[in-house]
């Protein structure tokens, strides 16, 4: 009897990046998606993946595509966090009421949507630090090294397990909001600031002008953090997104690659959220506030991102 397989929610650079691992030690892949021209590319060649010393394998995964009733041993939701509606939807329809589910995305918000539709008991969440990026339709290269963040509860041994088995570095916490907000404080400092400079995460590093926005904005997280009694899961939030950029120097980032072709990014969940939960407990934010801002406008407009009027342009050298 066929093994049940291990359904990726998702097409992109992280739910490739999960699949190929996965794949890669042997385990059945199904993916799910909204992506035509990546789901005929699985369907047509299956995944192709670079890893980071730029060796490419090709794995045989399955898509779910038309969307049908699946028995899963487990779920990964990798969507963006303005999917993730839709996505819980498609699971409470497709997998059975005992799938568990792990959500590994950015921003606040989507966890409490899964919750919401799939149960609390089913949705362990985490954060992950390795990056990826689409290199085309199915294709996926790794570019930085990372960890795996889980929450313990309720299933986050059984998902340890299973990851660590895939070949990645996976730690199992109690505190599951120190964790959401430790990745909340790295993605602030990091990704909207790509986004507006249209740079890749190390370049940031190369200027001392946008390595103080990188700081103010990790500081501004970890200060409305605390108002709410949750400490960060490290003790200097600016050194940890430096780090997190030094680690992905080449890596594009997803709010980046967003904002050149005028699409819905996640900085609603990221930024938008540290500011509209700053105002609600005192502790105003607003350097998330106008990155906020920023972002949103340079989507509404479809402009490119160096149009952006912005204070944050590194000076050339």
């Amino acid at each position: 009897m066929a093994r049940e397989p291990w359904l990726v929610v998702g097409t992109g650079a992280m739910a490739g990046f999960f699949a190929a691992h996965l794949a890669a030690a042997g385990e059945p892949v199904v993916m799910l998606g909204t992506w035509r021209a990546a789901l005929d590319a699985l369907q047509a060649h299956g995944l192709r993946w670079i890893d980071l010393e730029g060796r490419e394998r090709v794995y045989p995964v399955r898509v779910l595509d038309p969307p049908h009733p699946l028995r899963a041993r487990g779920a990964l939701v990798l969507v963006k966090a303005w999917q993730t509606e839709r996505a819980a939807r498609q699971l409470a329809a497709l997998v059975p009421a005992s799938t568990p589910i792990l959500t590994l995305q950015n921003g606040l918000g989507p966890q409490d949507v899964l919750r919401e539709h799939l149960g609390p008991a089913r949705v362990t969440v985490g954060v992950t630090t390795y990056a990826a990026r689409v290199r085309a339709a199915g294709v996926v290269q790794a570019t930085g090294q990372g960890t795996v963040d889980l929450a313990r509860e309720p299933q986050g041994t059984f998902w340890a397990e299973i990851l660590r088995r895939a070949g990645l570095e996976v730690r199992v916490h109690e505190d599951v909001r120190s964790l959401i907000w430790g990745k909340l404080a790295i993605n602030a400092a990091i990704n909207p600031l790509t986004a507006l400079l249209d740079v890749p995460n190390g370049a940031l590093l190369e200027d001392p002008a946008a390595r103080l926005f990188m700081a103010r904005a990790a500081r501004e997280v970890e200060r409305v953090a605390a108002a709410q009694g949750i400490r960060l899961p490290f003790d200097d939030a600016p050194r940890v997104a430096y780090e997190v950029a030094r680690r992905t120097a080449q890596n594009s980032s997803s709010m980046r690659e967003d904002l050149r072709r005028g699409a819905p990014t996640e900085i609603d969940a990221i930024c938008g959220a540290v500011a509209r939960i700053g105002r609600a407990v005192g502790q105003p934010a607003p350097l998330n506030e106008a990155l906020w801002q920023m972002v949103r406008e340079a989507v509404a407009q479809h402009r490119a991102p160096r149009a952006v009027p912005s204070p944050l342009a590194p000076t050339r050298r």
